[in-house]
């Protein structure tokens, strides 16, 4: 049993409900020592960072509980109960990206000395299932189109203002829209999911023109983007149908702001995993590269082997791209042949034709 706030556990406690085997997550528990300082029945319960004084900790070892200390030298709090928000992850910008959470996430993750250490990997790790969990509750079972496509797709393009409209038509149709939480077509399917009205859309679109690209400076690459936010969040932003997931694991791709959460982590495996298996509503790619390739034959694995009568859709948008440019059309053809991923697999030149094959 999971508890996350404070109401959660002043219920239980008040209720005289047993707390062997609870988990306290990232509580302050210092308006409940006396209460639990009187109890005994703790064994098997774990407390997950948060703050507690010696003596309630020792108590609490006494019993057979498992308390995890907080980690005050980690940019990020390993066991935090919820997802990150865009102005919490780019605190403090205006002292340059280096400053910020994030850019200190991303240093902290890489550093040469931290690489092999055992206790920095268990935090990253606690960190990382923290996220996962919060990310569940976050989706709730709602319906999930993951969109994914290349960071480097430039805002001002035409094909940058297509992919959000997109994204813009699939959240109004009720989806939720989940990217990779990155730059380019990632950062245009968010932005289009989070704009109230095509009205609204189009502006942050002239807006975000004036800077095409996180290169050379993510800072100004930021800045004009948490403007656009804040300009759409007083225009009234779409609640709950945007979220990205990206992973300190590429350095070269800052977040995107256009997202009402941001599920960020260390794993890039655990990244992709998690977008990919929560897009419950179908996948769409856009034209990208590696990356893009990768995810690409990720969602392709499950919807081989299943042998299910509904899989949800695969679109490839950009005929031209998936057939000559990077040609992986002809493998997935010859992988579908008879499977239920030759239902599901769909390659198209439109975004129109992308928004009807999921039903929008």
């Amino acid at each position: 049993m999971e508890i996350e706030a404070p109401e959660q556990l002043r219920a239980r406690l008040e209720a005289g409900a047993s707390l062997a085997g609870a988990r306290f997550q990232n509580l302050d528990l210092g308006a409940f020592e006396e209460a639990l300082l009187a109890r005994d029945d703790l064994e098997g319960l774990i407390v997950l960072g948060g703050s507690l004084s010696h003596r309630l900790a020792a108590h609490l070892t006494s019993h057979r509980a498992l308390v995890f200390p907080a980690a005050p030298h980690a940019p990020v709090n390993p066991y935090r109960e919820s997802l990150y928000t865009p102005e919490e992850l780019y605190d403090p910008i205006e002292k340059g990206y280096a400053a910020t959470i994030d850019g200190q996430a991303y240093a902290w993750s890489r550093a040469a000395d931290n690489a092999h250490d055992a206790y920095i990997s268990l935090l990253q790790a606690a960190h990382d299932v923290s996220i996962t969990d919060a990310l569940d509750e976050w989706i709730a079972g709602a319906p999930v189109v993951g969109v994914m496509g290349g960071h480097a797709l430039r805002r001002g393009s035409r094909d940058y203002a297509q992919a959000a409209h997109l994204a813009h038509r699939l959240a109004r149709h009720g989806l939720v829209v989940a990217t990779g939480g990155g730059p380019g077509a990632m950062e245009a399917a968010n932005l289009g999911a989070f704009a109230g009205t095509p009205q609204d859309l189009d502006s942050a679109l002239a807006q975000l023109a004036a800077v095409p690209g996180f290169e050379p400076s993510i800072d100004d690459w930021v800045v004009v983007a948490l403007a656009a936010r804040e300009r759409l969040l007083q225009s009234g932003a779409a609640e709950d149908r945007s979220v990205g997931i990206p992973t300190w694991f590429y350095g070269h791709e800052p977040p995107n702001v256009f997202c009402n959460a941001i599920a960020k982590f260390f794993s890039n495996a655990l990244r992709e995993d998690g977008l990919l298996a929560r897009s419950s509503a179908g996948v769409v790619v856009l034209p990208g590269a590696a990356g893009t390739v990768q995810e690409i034959f990720q969602a392709v694995t499950p919807r081989y082997y299943s042998d299910a009568d509904d899989v949800p859709a695969l679109v490839l948008v950009g005929r031209e791209h998936w057939t000559q440019t990077v040609p992986v059309w002809q493998a997935l053809e010859a992988l579908g042949h008879e499977r239920a991923l030759g239902r599901a697999v769909r390659l198209v030149d439109g975004l129109e034709e992308a928004a009807v094959a999921l039903g929008a």
